[in-house]
């Protein structure tokens, strides 16, 4: 009768091996997905032009696709015109967030996105082996020499050392400027003369 039983045991063992052997392996576990590359840089400064999208969450009614005006200004529903001029896209959230908080929701929640840049370009003319218009790279900004080095660089002829810079302002005031690029290369000040929309770059001809 005990050899029974140990039969009896013996088999159950083996069926409850077979069915471990047989158990499907558990699925992976699935990969979170990747962030988007195309979020935009909360460090950016916006531009005249640059088309940004101003989500309230929870608040769709609110939410808008806006072109910045020339005057650098976005007009959003129930605030009106705001202020962008200088802004960065994480200015640009928290000033709109304060003025929504004000007086209208509580706490909101508010994300920016840039969905198209505007088009900014800058003019190199004078001794450069390419003058002409530079466009921008997205989501930077342009100094000085990034722009010469775009235009193709110096001629062997270019008097570096009074590269001419015009500026107009948004108040119509037009500023010129007299820049040592010599000392840009040589890391002689540490002031890049970072460039803004419609600037002129003018490299005028070495005196022999």
């Amino acid at each position: 009768m005990r050899f029974y039983h140990h039969l009896i045991a013996l088999a159950a063992f083996s069926v409850g091996l077979l069915n471990l052997r047989a158990a499907p392996a558990s699925a992976p576990a699935t990969a979170a997905p990747a962030a988007s590359e195309t979020a935009t840089s909360a460090d950016y400064i916006v531009h005249a032009s640059d088309l940004l999208r101003v989500q309230v969450f929870q608040e769709d009614d609110l939410t808008r696709d806006v072109r910045v005006s020339q005057d650098m200004t976005i007009s959003l529903p129930l605030i009106g015109n705001v202020n962008v001029l200088g802004r960065t896209v994480r200015d640009i959230e928290e000033n709109v967030r304060q003025l929504y908080d004000r007086d209208y929701l509580v706490n909101p929640q508010i994300n920016v996105i840039v969905l198209d840049y505007g088009h900014r370009t800058v003019n190199v003319l004078g001794m450069v082996n390419s003058p002409g218009a530079i466009q921008f790279p997205q989501e930077k900004g342009l100094n000085l020499l990034d722009a010469i080095s775009l235009a193709g660089g110096f001629t062997r002829l270019a008097d570096r050392k009074h590269v001419k810079l015009t500026r107009a302002r948004p108040d119509g005031r037009v500023e010129n400027f007299t820049i040592n690029a010599d000392d840009l290369i040589q890391g002689a000040t540490s002031d890049q003369w970072v460039l803004t929309k419609d600037d002129t770059v003018f490299v005028p001809e070495r005196i022999l």
